[in-house]
């Protein structure tokens, strides 16, 4: 299951960082959302796996509620998911 999160972990930043550096600079200075429906659902998608994996292996990992507290919130950072794979997952 570890592993499973660790690549939906790795494909949620990618896609979150495609949408904020990419897509939505392309809408808004070229006027072409296009990218942004494009990237968006699957980032959606892959935001809503994120967390329920994380509360799924919460008991797995022996985090405590605070440690899945800093797993979520690591979701809306950018770069957040980097670091909770580097932090808590290897």
């Amino acid at each position: 299951m570890k592993s499973i999160f660790r690549i939906v972990s790795l494909l949620e930043g990618i896609s979150y960082l495609l949408l904020l550096f990419i897509a939505t600079p392309i809408k808004h200075f070229q006027g072409d959302a296009s990218y942004v429906k494009m990237l968006g659902m699957p980032h959606g998608i892959l935001f809503m796996l994120y967390v329920v994996l994380a509360i799924v292996i919460k008991k797995e990992m022996n985090w405590d509620n605070k440690t899945l507290g800093i797993v979520l919130v690591a979701s809306i950072l950018p770069f957040g998911t980097f670091y909770i794979d580097k932090k808590y997952l290897r």
